[in-house]
């Protein structure tokens, strides 16, 4: 039978909110899966400068399109926590990084339910 664990974001594993520090491909390390298990994977981002700020998720690969599972999503100044990554599953030792435009403008928060 399958165990699920809420666990945090491996790119910050106190749980603190991760600054999106790239502004380029490949991005911020936001979570890194395991060989041995499914992590669905909830993301939220918010825009903590007074300027908006486009945000890019690869999902994987760092190839465009196929790795993107966000690109060009615009956040407007100063936002509250939107949902980015809903529950999507990841398999394997797959790596999720975020970019934005501007450096530091984004923060992201989320957890991770583990199934093994």
């Amino acid at each position: 039978m399958a165990t699920f664990s809420a666990i945090t974001l491996s790119g910050a594993t106190t749980g603190v909110p991760i600054i999106v520090a790239a502004n380029a491909s490949p991005g911020t390390v936001v979570h890194l899966g395991t060989a041995t298990s499914y992590d669905e994977v909830y993301l939220f981002a918010s825009n903590v400068t007074a300027s908006a700020a486009t945000l890019y998720i690869q999902w994987g690969v760092t190839t465009d399109p196929g790795g993107m599972m966000v690109k060009n999503f615009s956040i407007t100044a100063n936002s509250a926590p939107v949902p980015i990554a809903v529950g999507q599953r990841i398999n394997g030792a797959v790596t999720v990084l975020a970019f934005c435009t501007a450096a530091s403008a984004i923060n992201i928060t989320g957890w991770v339910n583990r199934i093994t």
